[in-house]
């Protein structure tokens, strides 16, 4: 166990002296692993090699460009603003309305961007102005944004997600089917945040204007068109008159076309419909699934015209960097991951707990509080790159579901986002709204966190919120 305490004790040294991330954990993998075989730097320079040809051929990691690019056609196609306004169309009347609003807007976004950084900083655009046209206070403001910028991970897809599974090898499809059950209860629990806020202080979240049934139908029209469409699918495969996978591509047309005439937010809920249920369904593998999400927000995006060659370019160039970036963090994460599991670490920790003979919710609960002490200190991903080699060998040990113990990796995260000081949602506000004092912005999610906290105790005692959906896959 020394040795890979040692490394990491390096890595993070290395990363303080401000190495980029990905070369402080390939430098110490390397390192690492040639000095556990008796410094042979050509084994060592031999497996870096082979994780880096990997990782470029794996067919699976290309969803990850995939999902990057559907999220920056959808963010192009100004997809937020319409999010937004059909989430307060039904509860914007409400006290704290406006900022509940905001948060499901997040989540609608989140199903088809997949970042968490920009599904806030899309919202501090689109939403904040509003709440402060309403007289909303600061602090609640700015705290329903960043708390609600976190759904963009667990809202499937996820980078997160994928990144893990490759990481574990752990299903990404079902990684997927059980993000939307505990996104769901974060939702509602986040909009129970606010309430807890507007209850304290009604003047911090008035009331906004009433909207008439006509007009909360007229934000979601095509909902029903969709809905039919989606029945007539499902019943013709239920009943055999058509194969799983051609009610798939004619869904997929169908989708496709009718969002050139339905080109408000019933064409977002039809696409990740789209994705989400063909992957849960069977009907295509999450890479796929990815390719059909992809090709359908660059559609949408041509049917609301806000793609012209230029914001192509711009969008591919975007994806490209995002990829690059990611990928080389994964592979240094995967050389620095060779090297933890060639120590005595993981057998280490495992006889640990058996001698303790603690219970594995237990353990869960502590390697979950750790997480959260890192996640204010450290930057998420880094975070996960780093721990997941160490922990999850435990898991499956003590015989918990990967699965389970991704989506709380998730959550985590999610809370980590949020934490004061390092959380990545509160700097991206406060740079995006340089008006807004860090203290308030500080102060505004704390409700949040508490309530983040709230659902990780939840889905730790209750692991069939994350499991149930991925028990019904095919």
């Amino acid at each position: 166990m020394t040795e890979a305490l040692t490394g990491l004790l390096v890595m993070l040294l290395l990363a303080f002296v401000r190495v980029p991330i990905a070369l402080a954990m390939g430098i110490v993998g390397i390192v690492g692993y040639a000095y556990m075989r008796d410094w042979s730097w050509g084994s060592a320079f031999a497996t870096a090699q082979t994780k880096i040809y990997e990782t470029g051929r794996n067919y699976t990691l290309s969803v990850v460009p995939l999902f990057i690019l559907m999220g920056n056609f959808v963010t192009r196609a100004g997809m937020s603003q319409e999010l937004f306004r059909a989430a307060y169309a039904f509860i914007g009347h409400l006290r704290g309305g406006l900022a509940m609003a905001t948060i499901v807007g997040c989540a609608g976004f989140g199903a088809i961007c997949g970042s968490s950084i920009a599904t806030a900083a899309t919202f501090a655009k689109v939403a904040y102005p509003s709440m402060k046209k309403f007289g909303y206070a600061d602090h609640l403001a700015t705290g329903a944004i960043a708390a609600g910028g976190t759904l963009g991970i667990l809202v499937p897809p996820s980078t997160i997600m994928v990144i893990y599974g490759i990481m574990t090898e752990t299903n990404i499809g079902k990684l997927f089917a059980a993000g939307i059950l505990p996104g769901l209860l974060a939702t509602f629990l986040l909009c129970m945040a606010v309430q807890y806020v507007t209850w304290r202080d009604p003047t911090a979240g008035p009331r906004g204007e009433r909207l008439s049934w006509r007009e909360r139908f007229a934000a979601v029209e095509g909902v029903g068109w969709f809905a039919l469409l989606g029945i007539a699918l499902l019943a013709a495969a239920k009943l055999r008159w058509l194969e799983a996978d051609d009610a798939g591509v004619i869904g997929a047309i169908t989708v496709f076309a009718l969002s050139f005439v339905f080109r408000g937010v019933s064409s977002v809920i039809a696409l990740f419909v789209l994705v989400m249920g063909g992957i849960y369904g069977g009907v295509f593998t999450a890479t796929e699934g990815a390719g059909v999400g992809a090709f359908g927000a660059l559609v949408f995006a041509l049917a609301r015209r806000a793609l012209n060659w230029r914001t192509l370019y711009a969008a591919l160039v975007e994806s490209a960097r995002t990829t690059s970036m990611l990928f080389l963090i994964l592979i240094g994460a995967l050389m620095f991951a060779e090297f933890v599991n060639i120590t005595s670490m993981p057998n280490d920790l495992k006889d640990f707990v058996t001698r303790l003979e603690l219970k594995p919710v237990l353990v869960v609960g502590v390697i979950m509080l750790i997480y959260v002490l890192l996640g204010t200190a450290m930057e998420e991903l880094s975070m996960i790159l780093l721990t997941v080699p160490v922990f999850f060998p435990l898991i499956l040990h003590l015989g918990l579901d990967p699965v389970w113990f991704g989506i709380l990796i998730v959550v985590v995260v999610e809370i980590g986002l949020i934490s004061p000081p390092v959380g990545m949602n509160l700097f991206v506000l406060n740079t995006l709204l340089p008006q807004v004092p860090t203290r308030t912005i500080f102060r505004g999610v704390m409700p949040f966190v508490t309530m983040d906290c709230v659902r990780l105790a939840i889905l730790i005692a209750f692991p069939a919120i994350s499991l149930y959906l991925p028990s019904l896959m095919k």
